[in-house]
């Protein structure tokens, strides 16, 4: 949306609001239309918030940096930008842009989500878990009809931007929470008020600085904490909790998974059997849409969304299919843990091929456990026509399986994959975000392997 005036949409905040709640005094100013962090996408009518690249020690962002918003102010007005949130001086001499002075812009981002919950009437939901969670949001916004940010917008940055950006007339939301470090989940699930929460599931990702998966399962379930009714709570079956819905495969789940049929789920909701497609297929999906389903259920909305969703739901990197000729891609690029390397590999032994290649990419934040659970994934690969081991952590792997290791996702790795690549072959690409996702591997592969099909 290059222009948002031009398409006639309301809009999303006064600067009367804004000026308002963010200072304390209410002054005139120009309509803001979108609120943004990067005065690289920004556009026509949006408010840019001044973030610097280091939040200092109330955060634990995955990356600091010296980069600092503030040098970007008159970047983001060439964009278009009316305003800013700033809390140091900066020279707006060029494009006379209005400014909201605060103390610190981390504050007012998180003064702004707050400010934009309160005046959100419609049902919230909230969703955290070690994998899953975009797949979730996608596949609840589908059946609810709902308001959600693009992308995983799941931290101290994400959520309250997520907030700031929703429609103030949106009857329904559905939003991410994640963590890396104890006590990150309840003050941004408090910050959304949900009215239903959802931990998806409890693994083995970010788990480098807890203590223990108990530690961890402590920190994911903290997000019911934000509840005003416990029993608008939904776990996974396995995580044993004493209170609130359950989803999974067990006699116990509220929602159960009686049979997975291709895209197909046979479902059990509160003993009321249903029919639901699974886009992308897989158990770990299907459970999914049993947790959807029963969200849908507690909110006492109609099933029937829930109950037909589309290939389409899938996020980019979850496990996507993409074709080049006769070449199958099972792109799960964005994001691995050992759960997750698990299903995914299960699918690719399951896919039709002729020849089945795994690109498996470190998976980090694992801290010591890192050595041991890759090793863990040797019995799956031992079934896979080739195995190409990428990043440090996969090191002990290759050696073990004896197939080929590349430090890096590199032209030389996107050469051996080609080579490798003929007629009917299924190629599964998983690793931690930053092995390929961050580097758009697969896209480039995609392209390399089109190109040279063309020839």
């Amino acid at each position: 949306m290059s222009n948002l005036h031009a398409n006639h949409l309301p809009p999303l905040w006064s600067w009367q609001e804004l000026s308002a709640g963010l200072t304390g005094r209410r002054v005139a100013g120009p309509d803001v239309y979108r609120v943004t962090i990067d005065s690289r996408q920004a556009q026509p009518g949006d408010l840019f918030l001044a973030l610097p690249g280091d939040p200092g020690n109330r955060f634990n962002p995955s990356h600091r940096s010296t980069v600092d918003g503030h040098d970007f102010v008159e970047a983001a007005a060439k964009k278009g930008a009316v305003g800013a949130l700033v809390h140091k001086k900066v020279d707006t001499t060029n494009s006379k842009m209005a400014l909201l002075k605060v103390k610190d812009t981390y504050d007012g981002l998180w003064t702004l989500g707050r400010m934009a919950r309160s005046r959100l009437d419609g049902q919230i939901v909230a969703i955290t878990g070690s994998n899953g969670k975009t797949t979730a949001k996608q596949f609840l916004t589908a059946a609810l009809d709902a308001y959600a940010p693009p992308g995983s917008f799941n931290n101290h940055i994400g959520v309250p931007l997520a907030l700031a950006n929703a429609p103030e007339n949106s009857t329904t939301g559905v939003f991410e929470v994640g963590t890396n470090h104890p006590g990150e989940i309840e003050p941004l699930a408090k910050m959304i008020k949900p009215d239903v929460a959802m931990v998806l599931n409890v693994h083995q990702a970010h788990i480098e600085n807890f203590t223990s998966r108990s530690e961890l399962k402590e920190e994911k379930i903290s997000i019911f904490n934000s509840l005003k009714c416990k029993d608008n709570s939904i776990s996974e079956d396995n995580l044993g909790l004493e209170f609130g819905a359950t989803f999974g495969e067990t006699r116990q789940a509220n929602a159960r998974v009686k049979a997975l049929e291709g895209d197909c789920v046979y479902l059990s909701l509160y003993g009321r059997m249903l029919t639901a497609c699974v886009p992308g297929g897989g158990i770990h999906r299907a459970k999914t849409v049993a947790a959807t389903v029963l969200a849908c259920h507690i909110l006492d909305r109609d099933l029937t969304p829930a109950c037909q969703l589309s290939n389409d739901l899938i996020p980019a990197g979850r496990g996507n299919i993409r074709r080049v000729n006769q070449v199958t891609v099972i792109d799960d690029s964005y994001n691995a843990n050992p759960q997750s390397m698990r299903a995914g590999l299960s699918s690719l032994l399951t896919a039709p091929a002729n020849v089945r290649v795994a690109v498996i990419g470190e998976m980090l934040e694992l801290g010591s456990q890192g050595d041991q659970a890759h090793l863990e994934l040797a019995p799956l690969l031992e079934s896979v026509d080739h195995v190409i081991c990428v990043g440090a952590g996969t090191h002990g792997l290759a050696k073990h399986l004896e197939q080929p290791w590349f430090p890096k996702a590199s032209e030389d790795l996107t050469s051996y994959l080609i080579d490798l690549c003929k007629d009917e072959t299924t190629v599964f690409i998983k690793g931690s975000n930053r092995i390929f996702w961050a580097n758009q591997f697969v896209d480039t592969f995609l392209s390399t392997l089109d190109s040279m099909s063309s020839k």
